[in-house]
This record gives C-alpha cells, sequence and structure tokens, in this order.
C-alpha cells in the first residue's frame, strides 16, 4: 500500500511516517520546505521525499494521501486530490487507523507540559519494562527519537487540541480515544483557530467523552477552565492531582527549585523524587505521568525511581552550552505561564545569579498580541530580558517596556542581540533563549560568539 504524506516534514507527520514505514507500508511524502533534521531521519528509513506540492508528485496515483493541517484550500496538490477524487485523510484519522488500533493509548493532553509529560510518562513505562509505543512533540532524551510502534499494546501520545484538517475543525485529539486521559491544564491559546477558552473546552469535553468507563481521566485539583469541562459530564474514573487535602495524588516539594519532593497517593507516601529537573510545573507533568502509569500498573515507588532517571526533553529547558561559566538554555516557551513557570524554577536553583530571558514571542497568538498584557509580568523571576521583534509580529513590543518588572529592552537584529549578549555574559550567567521556532539560529550563533570571545581574551 502506497501512502503519500503531505506536509511531511512537521513533527507530527514525519513521526507519522516513521511509524507507518515501521509497519511495511511504502511511504513518499512532500513539503513546502525539505530540511533536517526530519528529511535525514525520514530519508535514512528510505522515504521519498519531494520538494513543493505538484501534481506530479502524485502520479501516478497513491493508494491514500495523507493530508496535514497546514494545507488548506488553494494548494495545488489539494485541489489536486480533489478534482481526481483520490481518496484521502487526515494525519490523525491515519493515526487512529493504522496506528493505534487495538492499542491501549494514554493521552497527555493540556495547553502545557504535553511533550513533557508524554516523555515522562513513555520512559517510565520503559523502565518498568512496557515496551510501549509513543509518538511525541519532541525528542525526549531518553530514547532519542520522537516516535515507535513499541512491542506492547501500550502506546504514548502528546494529545494536541490544534485542529486536525482544513476538512476537520476537530481538535486532534478527539481522534485518539484513549483509556488513559491527562488533560494537564487549560488556558486560552491557538487564537488562529479558538475564539475563546470556551470553544476549547468544548474540544476537551468531546475528548471526554470518547473515553470508556473503564477509563480514567486525570486532572489538576485546582484549573477552574477544567473543572469546567468535567463537570460538563465525565463517565470515566477521576483522579486529581494537587496540594488540596482531597486530591487523590498529593505531593510535597523539599527543595524549593523543585528538584526533590515526595509523592503522597490517599494521603500516603507512595515515593520520592529527586531529579535534576526544576519548577512546580515539572512537579505536576510529574505527578501526572505517575498516576497514569499506576492505571497500567506501574506502581508510584516504580515511577519515582524510574522519574529519578528522566534525562528531559530536547528545547524543553535543555542546557545547550556552558562556556566559560555562562549556561545556555534552549526553551520552547510559547504562552506567558509557560515562560513564568520556567523562569520560576530556575531562579528558585539560582537565587542570587544573573537570569537574561531572550524572548521571542513567535506563536499565532503571541504574533497577534492576544497574551501582550499577561507577557509582561511573566518574567518577573528574570534579572532581565530582550524582546526579539521580528518582522511577522503585528504589534510593537515597546508596549511592554512601560510595566516591565524587571530590566527590558527590544531589539529587532538576532545579531545583535547576540552581540548584546557576548558584551555582558560573565561567569555565573544564564542565558535562557525561549521561542517555539528555530530563531534564525540564535543558540548555536550564540555559543560561537561566546567561544570566540573566550579565545580572544
Amino acid at each position: 500500500m502506497h501512502i503519500h504524506i503531505l506536509g511531511i516534514c512537521g513533527t507530527f507527520m514525519g513521526s507519522l511516517a516513521l511509524l507507518a514505514r515501521d509497519l511495511g507500508l511504502q511511504i513518499s511524502g512532500s513539503d513546502q520546505n525539505v530540511y533536517p533534521p526530519m528529511s535525514t531521519q525520514l530519508e535514512a528509513q528510505g522515504i521519498e521525499l519531494m520538494q513543493g506540492y505538484k501534481v506530479e508528485h502524485l502520479q501516478p496515483a497513491p493508494d491514500l494521501v495523507v493530508i496535514g493541517n497546514a494545507m488548506s484550500r488553494g494548494n495545488e496538490a489539494v485541489e489536486y486530490v480533489l478534482e481526481k477524487g483520490l481518496p484521502y485523510t487526515s494525519g490523525p484519522q491515519f493515526f487512529a487507523d493504522y496506528i493505534l488500533k487495538d492499542k491501549w493509548v494514554l493521552a497527555a493532553a493540556g495547553t502545557h507540559g504535553k511533550t513533557t509529560t508524554s516523555s515522562m510518562l513513555a520512559w517510565v513505562l520503559e523502565d518498568a519494562g512496557m515496551s510501549p509505543g509513543f509518538l511525541i512533540g519532541g525528542i525526549p532524551a531518553n530514547f532519542g527519537i520522537s516516535a515507535r510502534m513499541g512491542e506492547t499494546p501500550f502506546f504514548v501520545v502528546e494529545a494536541d487540541e490544534y485542529d486536525t484538517a482544513f476538512f476537520d475543525k476537530r481538535s486532534k485529539f478527539v481522534h485518539y480515544r484513549p483509556r488513559t486521559a491527562i488533560l494537564n491544564n487549560l488556558e486560552y491559546d491557538h487564537a488562529d483557530i479558538f475564539e475563546d477558552l470556551a470553544a476549547i473546552q468544548k474540544q476537551f469535553h468531546h475528548l471526554v467523552r470518547t473515553i470508556p468507563g473503564s477509563g480514567r481521566v486525570i486532572i489538576p485539583d485546582d484549573s477552574t477552565a477544567m473543572n469546567e469541562v468535567i463537570d460538563k459530564g465525565c463517565w470515566s474514573e477521576l483522579e486529581t492531582i494537587g496540594l488540596g487535602k482531597d486530591s487523590d495524588w498529593q505531593y510535597k516539594v523539599l527543595k524549593e527549585d523543585g528538584s526533590l519532593f515526595d509523592v503522597l497517593y490517599k494521603g500516603q507516601k507512595a515515593g520520592t523524587v529527586d531529579w535534576q529537573h526544576t519548577g512546580q510545573h515539572n512537579i505536576a507533568n510529574a505527578m501526572a505521568a505517575i498516576a497514569a502509569a499506576r492505571h497500567v500498573g506501574v506502581t508510584a515507588e516504580q515511577s519515582c525511581k524510574s522519574l529519578c532517571q528522566f534525562k528531559g526533553v530536547k528545547r524543553r529547558m535543555e542546557l545547550v552550552a556552558e562556556i566559560d561559566g555562562v549556561s545556555i538554555y534552549d526553551d520552547f516557551a510559547h504562552h506567558p505561564t509557560a515562560i513564568a513557570t520556567t523562569l520560576q524554577g530556575l531562579r528558585a536553583k539560582y537565587p542570587e545569579q544573573n537570569i537574561v530571558a531572550v524572548i521571542e514571542p513567535r506563536s499565532n497568538t503571541m504574533t497577534m498580541g492576544i497574551h501582550k498584557d499577561t507577557l509582561m509580568a511573566s518574567t518577573s523571576d528574570a534579572s532581565s530580558v530582550i524582546w526579539y521583534q521580528a518582522d511577522n509580529i503585528d504589534w510593537k513590543l515597546e508596549s511592554l517596556l512601560v510595566k516591565s518588572p524587571v530590566p527590558a529592552k527590544v531589539m529587532n537584529s538576532t545579531q545583535s542581540i547576540i552581540d548584546k549578549l557576548v558584551e555582558n555574559a560573565k561567569a555565573g550567567d544564564h542565558l535562557v533563549i525561549m521561542s517555539n521556532g528555530g530563531f534564525e539560529g540564535i543558540h548555536q550563533r550564540l555559543i560561537d560568539a561566546l567561544k570566540k570571545e573566550k579565545q580572544l581574551g
């Protein structure tokens, strides 16, 4: 069976192609930009890649065309598929029909922490000898790959609420039909897709409706938005996580930075996590992974031991270099809450040291200015902030400087940012690059510039 994927170099679609290849299907694909690392990863697996969306890529006709959610009407390939009546489907529907069929799906959903939580959960199951399959929107360091089929019925998936395709405006996660569902948190995001928070809550409740009665839903105890979703109806087992006395799962922070904490189930200590990660957000992610793993038979004690060996995820507060005492981090922050919690964790670990946040507001919601009123407060734990005014941002970032809680400036050149950072960097500094995109390769350019400065000095 020959499958052609439109938009194959995206994180989800590229990972899907690798899984389909593992099933023995013939896979080809096209994308507007065929580029590493996804292109090299796919080509190494014998997958034929084509640049652009040309009709000749679909000749002779494949047995099925999988259309990515970046495709829209007017696209040359899309119009050809429709005109010729070629069989087509969406990425999430293909995933459900060909990969997740007959699997026990464990899904991690929520505005924040999906990638990290699903990575933690996959690792916990792996360390417990359960060899799960997974598809994650990042690369867990414990595995070094973003997707695999696995050797058991258990399959961990990062469950995204973004829409499915131009012909299916439901959220992707509605297709996955999990038996174990983590609903980490819920805030307004994806303003290019959703009109308001209520629209996102509606999709989350669609997800809840698909979970069987013997399934389990895991939620935080302090999220009003998530509780409103559950109040619309929940027909599955429900477990809560938090600090409330009535929560099923509780945690006790033993080090302020979050690197050491106890896990309690039904009021009884179940284990301790002593790891390299920081922040309350990572504790919350870990608690959700522990609760989900218990649903498939992994004890909380075993999960805690596994999490002590969790290495993190690429681009999630990843320490990419340390040069002459200057630490450089790459973080995928795409929302004010993500920025705030990440900086809080780092500040708790380094209360007296200089933390410089370099932020590119890049997501569609950010570039539209939806979160500009809350962006200022999100940086309060930094020592200073540099905002990058990219050409695609629809509003002037200077408006953030008026009420900034810390010294801040706006710059419109990545080279100028690098020059400024190199000029001021000193041993003990922490430079946190925050963007959900490539940021014009600023990470490696900064590393190279600091190394050169050190050699010259």
